[in-house]
């Protein structure tokens, strides 16, 4: 579980892991059909359905040293406003460390997402995990593209994940 980053903080967000518990709060993550869509999700699925798959993703990751999601908490309010982390994801046979970051509808336009981003390439590149990162954002996801672009990111590739049209962001560690 070396790409985590629980108990980790940055400037308004504390980062803790994924728990059963907390179902219920991100099951609004999953309001916008749109959101399903940018995640190579099946957007016929109920809302309730796209959540335990999200679920079984994180706790598989988790039990798989392959990073995962962070549940972030804002500081000032002890409020979970979203999830941010480091996976491993296998491009085109090789794998490459991503930032992920998810934010629930209410907390979307306060640059959390660009926070956590920012915390999560700055513990891989401290931590030694990679010489890169990435991120791939479905081309429509204009919100997410402006978080890798502020996160020091460059669009470097473009092409499919998991079915899904994906341009893939990268920040190298010695730029």
């Amino acid at each position: 579980m070396k790409y985590l980053l629980t108990g980790e903080e940055s400037q308004r967000l504390e980062f803790r892991l994924l728990k059963q518990s907390d179902f219920e709060t991100w099951l609004p993550f999953f309001d916008d059909k749109a959101v399903a869509i940018f995640l190579a999700m099946d957007p016929t699925k109920s809302k309730r359905e796209l959540c335990e798959f999200w679920f079984e993703k994180a706790f598989n990751r988790y039990e798989n040293d392959l990073g995962g999601m962070n549940v972030l908490i804002e500081k000032s309010t002890g409020q979970f406003i979203g999830q941010c982390g480091l996976l491993v994801q296998d491009i085109d046979g090789e794998s490459r460390l991503e930032v992920g970051y998810s934010m629930l509808p209410k907390y979307w336009g306060n640059r959390f997402a660009s926070e956590a981003a920012i915390k999560c390439k700055e513990f891989a590149f401290e931590n030694n995990f990679s010489d890169s990162i990435i991120s791939m954002i479905h081309p429509d996801n204009i919100a997410s593209r402006k978080v890798a672009i502020r996160n020091g990111m460059t669009l470097s590739k473009e092409g499919s994940f998991h079915g899904m049209p994906a341009q893939i962001f990268e920040v190298l560690k010695n730029s």
